[in-house]
């Protein structure tokens, strides 16, 4: 169950924010193989002003940081899977791929308090970690 924070620095129409949250989304269900029932994303739009970017950026109002926690016990090539679809889904929504950066912060399932404040080593997720 992770959960992902996307942030941007200008503003995208409803649909268009609807999208950005699917596509971060959908790479994690095909990465890390998590139920599509689990979505727990958001997205912050910050004013370009409260969110510097790196003066080499061609179009700096399209840099966008994707910070997700999740459980420890993903492989190697499941991150680079989840980098690599994060870049080309939101491309595909006109962000540049040179745009993006990933953060993934893996944690072990006892330091995760969930279903109604159940330790996650204690529980059944419903889906394996291990990919």
């Amino acid at each position: 169950m992770p959960h992902a924070m996307i942030e941007v620095r200008r503003r995208w129409t409803d649909n268009e924010e609807v999208a950005i949250i699917d596509a971060v989304h959908g790479a994690m269900v095909s990465a890390f193989r998590i139920p599509t029932k689990d979505k727990h994303v958001r997205l912050m739009v910050h004013e370009p002003h409260r969110f510097a970017a790196p003066a080499d950026l061609a179009q700096p109002e399209f840099l966008t940081i994707v910070t997700i926690d999740c459980f420890a016990g993903r492989s190697v090539d499941a991150k680079r899977k989840l980098y690599t679809e994060i870049v080309e889904r939101l491309s595909l929504l006109g962000i540049p791929a040179d745009h993006v950066s990933v953060l993934l912060r893996d944690s072990p399932t006892e330091n995760w308090g969930i279903r109604g404040g159940q330790a996650a080593c204690d529980i059944d997720l419903g889906f394996e970690i291990r990919v």
